[in-house]
């Protein structure tokens, strides 16, 4: 059951959101709306650093440095927000044993695909050889983060590199041709995102680029060999299917992937976990998948 702080929360992002992302039509607009730096959760050091690119580490402030490290990519549309307006999320992750770094991807229209790919893929190089062996190494994102992650793993596995031991997913945007069914049938039940919006915002990202491109939309692309897979999705979103078809591919090529549909929540929930149950929870599992990972190892 839905908690009521997400009941309560939905029609705030609805009035606040919604409208304004709705309105938008230039990168400018977006930016100005979402790349506010936020204030990370207490018990929390942000650095600021190069790791193939600029960006940030989220690391417990105090005792020991954490097992494993994770590769998280922001959302936003691959047109907006940063490292800092994603410390909700790298943060919670901190807090709950991991090492975070977030880097600071090329966005578009100034650089277009495959500008954020490159870059991912140069972070993820750049762990490798730093030392970061790939059994204590996780991949994770969010919105456009989650696509920018699988895409990662996807260039990856093409150039020959070992693959991390976990990815988690929340809400990833796999399917930069919109054909789901829910951007038509989620449209008005999404608090935040509409559903013709979709296929414009992918439209600014791609630049001219075929939105069936495997390494724009890893929904079409050979899944085999990828790492075992934790996705969070809302039921409400217009990018539902992004995941649910996602996992039914991704299982059928042989990889192991836990898809969880959450009731009522808003598209990548997990931001508002200083006020919602369901985002602390769902910090909470995803943690603990990642860090299943190194008990794996041993």
């Amino acid at each position: 059951m839905a908690s009521l702080a997400a009941h309560l929360l939905n029609p705030v992002l609805r009035f606040q959101v919604k409208r304004r992302l709705a309105r938008a039509t230039e990168a400018r607009e977006l930016r100005r709306a979402f790349n506010a730096s936020l204030p990370g959760p207490r018990g929390v050091r942000f650095t600021a650093a190069v790791v193939g690119i600029a960006g940030e580490w989220a690391e417990p402030a105090a005792g020991a440095s954490p097992a494993l490290t994770l590769l998280y990519l922001h959302g936003g549309a691959y047109i907006a927000c940063s490292s800092r307006s994603h410390r909700p999320i790298t943060g919670g992750f901190a807090r709950r044993g991991v090492r975070v770094f977030a880097p600071d991807y090329r966005l578009a229209p100034e650089n277009p695909y495959p500008a954020a790919l490159e870059d991912g893929l140069a972070t993820y190089q750049a762990l490798l050889d730093q030392g970061t062996v790939p059994e204590r190494l996780a991949i994770a994102g969010d919105s456009a983060g989650g696509g920018l992650a699988l895409a990662v793993l996807l260039k990856a596995k093409q150039e020959g590199l070992p693959m991390p031991a976990r990815a988690v997913l929340f809400s990833p945007w796999t399917d930069l041709a919109a054909t789901g069914a829910s951007t038509v049938e989620n449209d008005k039940r999404d608090p935040m995102i509409k559903g013709s919006k979709v296929a414009e915002g992918a439209e600014i990202y791609l630049a001219g680029a075929d939105p069936r491109e495997p390494f724009a939309s890893p929904l079409y692309g050979d899944l085999a060999g990828l790492p075992p897979l934790m996705i969070h999705v809302g039921d409400n979103e217009v990018l539902r299917d992004d995941s649910v078809r996602f996992d039914a591919t991704a299982r059928a090529a042989g990889v192991t992937s836990l898809l969880r549909v959450w009731p009522v929540v808003a598209h990548v929930w997990p931001m508002f976990n200083a006020i919602l149950p369901e985002g602390r929870q769902t910090l909470d599992e995803s943690a603990a998948f990642i860090r299943g990972a190194v008990g794996a190892a041993r």
